[in-house]
């Protein structure tokens, strides 16, 4: 969170609850939707960089003295000086990450030319401006891949093969049904564009598409239409992101509550594309669950309904069709969603757990006792490091005695191993009588693990690390590593067999495959369901004279998600199939699941005007021509990547130095490439 959101976030709260107050103790009739006024202006400079993570003015630094800082004043580590970063993840990696050691980017790639068609954009123009019209060679680019790791350092280091040939910017529900119309009568491809935050290669364009190719960015479709405090539903635009939506339901008293890692960049329409979960899923629920009713258009048609109700029996609802379409079946123009009332508190805390065993009973028996926290997530050992590697320097007398006596307290006196223990990090919503029996639920079943509370600052540390991570991520790449995150959903019972094979896996495969250094891997349990949970990991390494980092990693995560299926986990909990994990549909869908997709597809997009090529609805695609040369000799076979019908791309295909398409799934939620990454 933002220090300036902070600011504002006091003020709408009270705003928010002394409306929300008012409706108390009567129930008023009719139409009880409000239209907003004017959305409020950004509070600051919300310019995005396009040549990685997050907003233009924030990016971490090294400087000479090894110190690394985040530039910018967004987030509660901007300006401050973190000494231990560097030389804790060198020795993780057992790699000399140093100020000297940059792999410099090379930002903009060459762009590959533009199509051009006089007759389709005098089409466009005849109902588009010339401003939401952009054939740029770096508009182009940006909406041609999202955030995998891979896509990230081709753009850095190598180049993309293929990128949209026209961007159109709509402006209105009806603008995108004309779009459509205009495409799918000039036989054009249409690519649906959000935040861009997708890890999963949604927005990599398959090479054999030859046809014209346009980026729909939707993010100028981004107004909440109504509000109504009193059913406690809205109708936003698909294009509006989390940022934006927060504020703006914020100055009305409410929330949406969806809130995944990607959340300042992510949009509505993404989260219904790639199925999203948020990090307070536990209060508000999944992104499944916070859906009433969406509005699309396709190729053949609009889908949308005149009404919603709380809930209904009306046959087969196009609406579950959409969540988890991954922009293959056309574009998201808005959606009715359900809100809440701002909560009365908001309370961050921390509990210390001797091991990650303890820590997975302890969630357990949490979840068990129906007192769950708005969000509650266990970090592992390495994890716990890193968020103390993000700490400032301790200046002056004082502040270094206090740290040792904490320390001593901790491992001494309390008899933790610091080489297993782990941390739970805690966000409290609600009234004030829901988060004080929250709190003491929490407490005595930790007390239980032998848990120690370990303050809300360490708490809050432990999101604001959320926000943080992918930045980092950029940083490591301009000092010779390359790293990514993935995750997956598995029943309690196989989720530390799970955690450990996968790390035993890429440790294996790291050495087997002789890459420098130490493998990075960590990981946390981040969501919690009667069933099961969900787990989340960093895996990374050291990447200076590797020929192909991406391809490398690919093949590291790809091993890794073979071991998740062996281990009894999913293929995803929320970030998606794309094309990153195509060529795995085998595995969990039989022959007759796949065809349903199949002839959905066929049904909703007869020409495949929407070509994306997600989630295999037309088999395995090329992303890229080294892939292609790979396919051709069978060299994936060798790492294991293939199942019937298709060869994995994800091992060691690689172009230009570095665009290869199958690297590492990030999270910032969601995002038919438009939503985003993480838990």
């Amino acid at each position: 969170m933002t220090n300036q959101a902070d600011d504002l976030g006091s003020r709408l709260k009270h705003a928010g609850a002394t409306l929300v107050g008012r409706l108390r103790g009567a129930v008023p009739t009719g139409d009880t939707r409000v239209t907003p006024g004017p959305a409020s202006p950004p509070a600051g400079d919300e310019t995005e960089a396009t040549d990685g993570w997050g907003f233009k003015d924030t990016r971490f630094v090294v400087k000479p003295s090894g110190d690394v800082t985040l530039t910018g004043r967004r987030y509660g580590l901007s300006g401050i000086d973190l000494p231990t970063l560097l030389p804790w993840l060198a020795g993780i990696l057992e790699a000399p990450l140093a100020y000297a050691n940059r792999n410099e980017p090379h930002y903009p790639p060459a762009v590959p030319e533009a199509r051009r068609d006089p007759e389709l954009l005098a089409a466009l123009q005849g109902f588009l401006r010339d401003d939401q019209l952009s054939d740029d060679p770096l508009v182009r680019l940006r909406r041609g891949h999202g955030h995998t790791g891979a896509e990230i350092w081709a753009i850095r280091y190598g180049r993309l093969e293929r990128v949209p040939d026209l961007v159109v910017f709509p402006e209105s529900h009806d603008e995108v049904v004309k779009l459509v119309e205009t495409a799918r009568e000039r036989g054009v491809c249409l690519v649906p564009f959000g935040g861009g935050t997708n890890v999963t290669d949604a927005l990599r364009l398959p090479l054999d598409e030859q046809r014209l190719v346009i980026a729909a960015d939707v993010r100028r479709m981004n107004k909440i239409l109504w509000v109504d405090p009193v059913n406690r539903t809205a109708c936003i635009e698909a294009g509006a992101t989390g940022r934006h939506i927060a504020t703006e339901l914020a100055r009305h008293g409410m929330t949406m509550g969806h809130e995944p890692d990607s959340a300042e960049f992510s949009t509505l329409g993404g989260w219904v594309a790639t199925n999203a979960s948020g990090m307070k899923k536990n209060r508000y629920g999944n992104i499944e669950d916070i859906l009433l009713d969406v509005t699309a258009v396709t190729a053949r048609g609009v889908i949308e309904r005149p009404a919603v109700g709380p809930r209904e029996s009306v046959g087969m609802n196009p609406r579950q069709v959409l969540l988890g379409s991954e922009g293959n079946l056309g574009i998201i123009t808005r959606a009715i969603v359900k809100v809440w009332a701002l909560p009365e508190v908001q309370r961050y805390a921390s509990v210390l757990l001797p091991d990650l065993d303890r820590g997975l009973r302890f969630l357990y028996d949490l979840q068990q006792s129906g007192a769950v926290p708005a969000s509650v997530r266990v970090m592992d050992n390495t994890q716990f490091h890193f968020g103390q590697a993000l700490k400032p320097a301790n200046h002056g007398l004082a502040a270094r005695l206090k740290s040792q006596v904490e320390k001593l307290v901790v491992t001494k006196v309390k008899g933790f191993d610091p080489h297993t223990m782990c941390v739970a990090t805690v966000v409290y919503e609600g009234t004030a009588d829901e988060v004080a029996f929250q709190e003491r639920t929490l407490n005595a079943i930790a007390a239980r693990h032998g848990g120690m509370q370990a303050g809300a600052a360490n708490g809050e540390r432990g999101y604001q690390l959320t926000f943080g991570i992918a930045y980092i991520r950029d940083l490591t790449f301009e000092h010779w590593a390359i790293a990514e995150s993935f995750e997956t959903s598995v029943p309690w019972s196989r989720a530390l067999e799970l955690y450990e094979r996968v790390k035993k896996r890429v440790t294996d495969e790291h050495a087997r495959r002789k890459l420098p250094g130490k493998v990075f891997f960590t990981g946390r349990l981040t969501q919690v369901y009667p069933t099961g949970i969900a787990m989340y990991f960093y895996l990374g390494f050291y990447a200076k004279g590797v020929a192909d980092p991406p391809g490398e990693y690919a093949a590291l995560e790809h091993a890794a998600r073979e071991e998740i299926l062996a281990s009894g986990g999913t293929l995803s909990h929320h970030h998606g199939v794309g094309k990153i994990r195509q060529d795995f549909l085998g595995q969990i869908y039989s022959d007759g699941s796949r065809a349903v997709t199949r002839e959905i597809k066929h049904a909703l997009d007869p020409d495949n005007v929407f070509g994306a090529s997600n989630h295999g609805v037309r088999g395995v695609v090329t992303i890229d021509s080294a892939h292609a040369a790979h396919e051709a000799d069978g060299a994936h076979e060798a790492d294991g990547a293939h199942e019937a019908g298709g060869v994995h791309e994800a091992d060691g295909a690689h172009e230009g130095g570095g665009a290869h398409e199958a690297s590492g799934a990030h999270d910032r939620g969601g995002k038919g490439g438009k939503g985003g990454k993480g838990k």
